[in-house]
């Protein structure tokens, strides 16, 4: 029965309230069929948003509204479809009030004051509570992060009261724990015991005990406490404890499923090489086939029981599996290779039974019987499913190959008062806690996300990031868990840890790009609909006409092989006919590309999301790129700076402009303020702060203004100056013009409405971005710059890269415009940026391409993320989607040709001419070969090179060298 929300008021609960999404191990599945079954029960229920069922990994992801739906009907719901189904995980993903930040605040010395700072706080739009600790002089505030998009919202509210804060950490308020109890528990009291001493601890939230398990779950704020602190108090009460450690459900599935068919094909034979003896090889040897022929009872011969006996284990204990498979995928009204599988053994087994029995009571009837076709069909396609199963294991190599990066072991430091080291301690890599500093020697995994606090080395990140060569670290730089330390000792710093890490988003990326379905897959879940019941028409087709063509003597008698009459051919042509057919290889044609294609990008430092993505990028043929940060390096420096006024020293006019921009986050503004720390420098009198800035005001896309030293200072653009009315003189204009022309960006500088002077500041262009454009557009490629920087600038970088089309001083939703009026053309457009200003581009483009995301891969605005900062993976990218889809395209004529040219052959239809024919047994073999032969296809995306042009001499010089 289809459920639906019942009026719009339900409708709308589910909407404002919280998704969850769930993930499910399902067990059972065989083909694309049993995931569209699954998937088609699933979104039959209330509350379900969506519903994605990887058949190759056992796996189900569902994102539904817990008003309407939980968790354990959908479970039973899987289970109702013919699955065995379990809860791996589970995620709130929109739910409110879920980030937490820490300010420490200067200033706050009474209760008054904390009372003050408590209330204001907790009224501002968006701040579910604030607790401030007036002994260490900090402030926890819990916020909605969709009403309050930065912590900078807080820092400003926090200065409107009259304190300067600073951010200690910022993240989400809870993590969750599972410890596995080792020891004897005495009664259910020592079990509280122990989860009110965690309880007691200082922000744990929540505890949860499975005794059939002997697992503790600890929900914490990881800034408080971590594992090791709930290991020690579990310890302190009489028991041991550690990380609970549970393989991962697919993992796990797909080892177990080795083993079995494994252990099915090896019994199988056991059985079926003494039948295929006896009905295929014994005949021509005179003294056992003597023995095989005697009769027991009339016409039943010795060999003829022996079959019976030797065939019925493999019929229906080994291939009880095809049975179970048929049972379910019937009782859920659908068919699937299991059917067909099930339909062919048993036609041939009760025939052939059928054959002995008449046999035992005629005393003229000689048996034909055919339980070699019965036993060889199950151990063919028991081998065939054995290959298969260890094929679809290498398409995941690439995700187990990250999870193998992380170290298993760590070496922890303790540090005295003085920041000296006291002690060393080797402990589990998942006992690591937010700021612990850990040793990293040299030849040794960097263990965690962090920053260097001592120390300097070079880091190979190639297995995380792409970057080919090892990256210097100093005091002060970040890196990243899994990365290889070369030749240094470190100390680090931990700053993200477990499921934080960067390793472990790039995981659950790649896990959830591997569960999405590409588009092209609805075309084999169109033909699996009707498939097999399409296949069975045929076969029984096939029988029919052959009967009926004996029976009329439509073909010669001397067609038909001894000892067979014309009933046990057409029987033979209708059983090969049901078995040779393979909708397997259809529905493994496209996941199999996807998951590997999409574990290689990985590999190279392209992170694609899902095979939607990948679909769309290969069909790409307009880019439009971002300036800063994508084309250009994203580090601005002030190169030269022109003074228009006699009566200001360069130290006085920079550090009234430092004085100004140093509030501003913009990266020009930082600029401008590393300049003027480079000008003071140089002066020993100069003073160590900047003068005070008050009525401070950032004025997006124009630039800044404050009053400093009593003076009205105004550093921007020409707009800035024009709306402040500010007079540009003939001299200002030329010099602004040199500057753009240089491919540079001008910022004038107005004190008490006067242009006082010009800072130019350069942002370079990236190493290869020439040579990347032109490889873009040898592929037919367009290439675009929309940009917010000023229209000389910009077209001057355009002239540059070899790109002719250029929008400039477009903001953020203009981007957006733009992208939309490109597609209105008839175009397929990529959006290529940084990530943050570019996010409503980003979405408004069919592809958005994140680049020089660094360790920040969470942006949910992109289609695709760039580990590097390298315009040519943006290359990588489209090429590695156009040999995708050649493959898949490859994958599907194969599969398609299989069907299209073997059900003819097994049908007879050359036997009339060359009495060739095809067995059931090798049918079955074939049918099986058929998957095993599509997903090794897939797999040579494993020797995915990327295009050679990028591994010139000319372009790898200018982008590495």
């Amino acid at each position: 029965m289809h459920y639906q929300l019942s009026d719009d008021d339900d409708e709308e609960k589910c909407m404002q309230g919280a998704e969850v999404k769930a993930l499910f191990s399902v067990t059972g599945m065989t083909c694309s069929a049993c995931a569209a079954s699954v998937e088609k029960a699933v979104k039959h229920l209330p509350g379900i948003k969506d519903a994605v069922v990887d058949a190759l990994n056992h796996r189900a992801q569902v994102v539904f509204c817990p008003a309407f739906v939980n968790e354990e009907t959908i479970r039973e719901t899987i289970e109702d479809a013919g699955f065995d189904a379990r809860l791996i995980s589970e995620e709130t993903i929109n739910e409110r009030s879920t980030q937490v930040c820490r300010i420490r605040i200067q200033g706050l010395s009474c209760v008054s004051c904390s009372m003050t700072l408590e209330y204001y706080l907790s009224s501002v739009h968006g701040v579910t509570k604030a607790l401030v600790s007036l002994s260490n002089e900090q402030i926890e505030v819990h916020f909605d992060p969709r009403l309050i998009s930065t912590v900078d919202q807080i820092l400003e509210a926090v200065r409107d009261v009259g304190f300067e804060g600073t951010l200690i950490t910022y993240g989400g308020a809870t993590r969750t724990v599972q410890l596995q109890l080792e020891g004897v528990l005495e009664n259910e009291n020592s079990t509280k015991i122990i989860e009110n001493s965690l309880r007691s601890l200082p922000g744990v939230r929540e505890v949860t005990f499975e005794p059939d398990r002997k697992k503790m779950s600890v929900t914490y704020e990881p800034d408080l406490k971590g594992p090791r602190d709930f290991i020690k108090t579990v310890e302190s009460n009489g028991l041991k404890a550690s990380i609970f450690s549970e393989k991962r459900g697919s993992e796990t599935h797909r080892e177990d499923e080795i083993k079995q068919y494994y252990r099915s094909f090896m019994w199988s034979l056991v059985f079926t090489i003494p039948v295929f003896l006896s009905s295929m090889v014994f005949m021509y040897i005179p003294s056992i086939n003597h023995w095989m022929e005697i009769k027991v009872v009339n016409m039943v011969t010795i060999g003829a029981i022996l079959r019976w006996i030797l065939c019925t284990p493999v019929q229906f204990i080994i291939g009880r599996r095809f049975y179970t498979g048929a049972h379910k995928a019937l009782r859920r009204g659908s068919a699937n290779m299991d059917v067909l599988i099930a339909l062919g053994t048993n036609a041939a087994y009760f025939y052939s039974v059928y054959s002995v029995l008449r046999a035992a009571f005629s005393p003229r009837f000689e048996s034909t019987d055919f339980f070699e076709t019965s036993a060889m069909l199950v151990s063919f396609i028991l081998l065939g499913k054995y290959l298969e199963v260890l094929a679809k294991g290498k398409t995941c190599e690439a995700i187990e190959k990250l999870m193998d990066l992380s170290p298993e072991r760590a070496t922890l430091l303790t540090l005295d008062m003085e920041g000296n080291v006291s002690s060393e301690e080797e402990i589990d890599i998942r006992l690591i806690q937010k700021n612990d500093v850990v040793k990293v020697v040299p030849g040794t995994k960097v263990p965690c996300d962090g920053v260097v606090v001592w120390g300097q080395s070079h880091v190979n990140e190639s297995m995380v990031t792409g970057e080919s060569r090892p990256v210097g670290k100093r005091k002060g730089d970040l890196v990243i868990g899994g990365t290889m330390n070369t030749n240094g000792v470190l100390h680090v710093k931990a700053t993200r840890v477990g499921s934080e890490s960067a390793l472990s988003q790039i995981v659950r990326l790649v896990e959830s790009a591997q569960m999405a379905k590409a588009p092209v897959q609805k075309f084999a879940d169109r033909i699996s609909m009707f498939f097999v019941p399409l296949v069975v028409f045929l076969s029984i087709s096939t029988w029919f006409a052959w009967f009926c063509a004996g029976k009329l003597n439509g073909y010669p008698k001397s067609w038909i092989p001894p000892p067979m009459d014309g009933f046990e051919l057409a029987l033979q042509f209708g059983i090969s006919v049901m078995v040779i057919a393979c909708p397997c290889a259809l529905g493994l044609a496209t996941p199999t590309a996807v998951m590997v294609s999409t574990g290689v990008g990985a590999s190279q430092g392209v992170l694609i999301k899902g095979g939607h993505a990948l679909e769309t990028t290969h069909k790409v043929n307009c880019i439009v790129f971002d300036k800063t940060g994508t084309l250009t390096i994203g580090r601005p420096v002030v190169v030269t700076t022109k003074l228009l006024k006699d009566n200001m020293s360069l130290q006085e006019f920079t550090s009234l402009v430092a004085a100004a921009e140093v509030n501003s986050e913009h990266p020009l503004g930082k600029a401008v303020v590393e300049y003027a720390k480079k000008c003071r420098e140089n002066d020993d009198e100069a003073s160590p702060t900047w003068p005070e800035a008050r009525d401070f005001e950032s004025i997006t896309g124009h630039g800044v203004m404050a009053v400093v030293r009593n003076r009205e200072v105004l550093v921007g653009n020409k707009s800035l100056m024009l709306n402040h009315n500010v007079v540009i003189r003939t001299c200002a204009e030329e010099i602004m013009t040199e500057i753009e022309g240089l491919a540079q960006t001008g910022i004038l500088v107005s004190i008490d409405r006067e242009i006082y002077g010009i800072l130019a500041v350069s942002d370079p262009l990236k190493p290869g971005a020439r040579e990347a454009v032109s490889v873009l557009r040898s592929m037919k490629i367009k290439c675009i710059i929309v940009t917010g920087d000023n229209k000389g600038t910009a077209k001057a970088i355009a002239k540059e890269v070899g790109i002719d089309s250029v929008v400039a001083e477009a903001k953020p939703e203009h981007k957006a415009q733009k992208v939309k009026e490109l597609q209105a053309n008839g175009n397929i457009v990529a959006m290529v940026g940084d990530g943050i200003n570019d996010s409503p581009a980003l979405v408004a483009a069919d592809i958005g391409v994140a680049i020089g995301a660094g360790t920040d891969i969470a942006i949910e605005a992109a289609d695709i993320v760039l580990m590097k900062s390298n315009l040519e993976d943006v290359i990588t990218a489209i090429d590695l989607s156009r040999k995708t889809f050649f493959r898949i395209r490859l994958n599907y004529i194969w599969a398609l040709g299989f069907n299209v040219i073997g059900i003819p052959l097994a049908a007879g239809a050359i036997f009339p001419a060359t009495g060739f024919r095809l067995p059931p047994w090798v049918a079955g073999g074939a049918m099986a070969a058929s998957s095993v032969s599509v997903v090794c296809s897939s797999l040579l995306l494993k020797n995915y090179k990327r295009p050679k042009i990028l591994d010139s001499q000319e372009v790898r010089g200018k982008i590495i060298g």
